[in-house]
Order: C-alpha cells, then structure tokens, then sequence
C-alpha cells in the first residue's frame, strides 16, 4: 500500500475519494533515517480554501504499541473544510497545522513542513467520523467540530493541542460524540492533554461515553501548564461526564 498523495491546489473540491496508506514513524525511510511522525501521512492537503465531501482517509499502520505515530491526514492549507468525511487510525490520526515552533526532539517535526514559517490555519469539519487511539487529534489550527463523532479504538488521549499562545480559540468541539469500539474499557480514556502549554480545547453540548475518565482530561504531567492551558466544557452530558471529578485546571459550566 504505502502510497501517499498530496494535494496543493486552492479552491479545489474532493468528492467521495477513499485514499489509504500504511507508513508509521518507525519505518526506516529510503534516505537511511525513520520516518518519524510528520513524514507518515496518507493524505497531505496544504491548499487553500480546499473542500472534502463524502470522503475517507485512512492509515492501517496497525495499532500504536506496534507502529507508533501515524497519520492518515494532514491539513496544513488554510480555510480548509470536510463534510461528511471519516478519518481512520490509531496514534495521531488528524494533524492539524501548525507545527509548535520548536521540537523537543532531534528531528521530531522532520517532514515536508519542518523548516517553513508557522501560520496559522482555520480548519472546520461537519458531521464526521475521527477514530484513533493516542492523540488521535493534535496539533495548533483553530479547528471547529460540528456534530462529529470522535471514536476512541483503544486506551488513550482524543485531543492533544499545541495552540500557540496569541492563537485565541484552539479546538472546538460542538455537539459532538465521544464515543469507543467494543472491547474499549471504561474510564480509559481521555478529552485532551497539552501537547504545548497553551493547548486550548473547549467543548460545547457535547456527549461522553463511558469510556471517558471521570477525570475527563489530563495534563501531561505537565504542572507549569495548568496557568497556562485552556481547557473548558459547557452542557457536556452522559456517562463519561462527572464534573465533580473534573481537575482544578478545567472550566466547567
């Protein structure tokens, strides 16, 4: 399988396309080096003004304990939208530029994006499936959810934002479903952790399954970020929703 397509053209419309793909980060690329994260996508997708209807976009690298980090779809276009559109995978799924401004480790942004200047994007999807395992959503955009399904396939984090500080709305997740595969234990799970310290994901009437831990979100162990994150749920209903668990560093409404 292993293909992968890139797609640059503004103000183009995709329409019921399936593109599949197989890469993960520890495969040794053909220039003598793994290809890490960012060199793993199915789909790369850097126009502007870009629209998918109906479409899917798949990395079948095989669950995270084996393959690691692998992404089925990598959106670094601006005013980008996907309707009705399903990305499958298990470690980071959905990225969502821009990269954080630094790497923590040597070549850890290496990739197609790693030297350019950061810019910030805008991403809205309507009324889709996004499945994964660890960090399955992540990265800098201002992305809005609307009445999407985000399916946990194993023990892991959904969200992992690395919003830049000035960036004043991260991810948005409205009327949405948190929902798990069979076999998924409850209280495995979490909303979001901070892949950056200024990670911002708000929910807004959005319903969690038991799968989500009364916690509900975490912090990466991540202690300097709890002034500086911004994490919030207002009208979140279900089993996975107990605010009275809920840590210090979340805004409940």
């Amino acid at each position: 399988m292993s293909r992968q397509v890139i797609l640059s053209t503004d103000n183009s419309v995709y329409t019921g396309e399936t593109w599949s793909g197989d890469l993960y980060a520890g495969m040794i690329h053909e220039d003598g080096r793994p290809y890490h994260t960012f060199r793993t996508y199915t789909v790369l997708a850097d126009g502007n003004h870009m629209t998918f209807r109906n479409c899917t976009f798949e990395n079948n690298a095989g669950v995270y304990r084996d393959a690691g980090q692998a992404i089925a779809l990598y959106l670094d276009g601006d005013d980008i939208v996907l309707e009705n559109c399903t990305m499958k995978g298990f470690q980071d799924t959905l990225f969502l530029a821009p990269l954080p401004e630094k790497e923590i480790q040597k070549d850890g942004f290496l990739g197609p994006k790693q030297t350019l200047k950061r810019t910030d994007r805008t991403f809205v999807f309507r009324n889709c499936l996004i499945e994964g395992t660890v960090d399955f959503i992540f990265g800098g955009a201002t992305a809005r959810f609307y009445d999407c399904e985000f399916r946990s396939v194993g023990k892991g984090w959904v969200f992992a934002p690395s919003t830049p500080a000035h960036v004043k709305e991260g991810f948005t997740a409205i009327n949405c479903r948190f929902t798990a595969a069979e076999g998924v234990d409850d209280g495995s799970c979490f909303i979001a952790r901070p892949w950056r310290n200024y990670g911002m994901v708000s929910l807004v009437n959005c319903e969690l399954g038991a799968h989500i831990h009364p916690r509900g979100w975490d912090d990466w162990n991540k202690k300097e970020a709890h002034e500086t994150m911004r994490f919030s749920e207002k009208g979140s209903f279900g089993p996975g929703y107990v605010p009275s668990e809920r840590s210090e560093y979340v805004s409940v409404d």
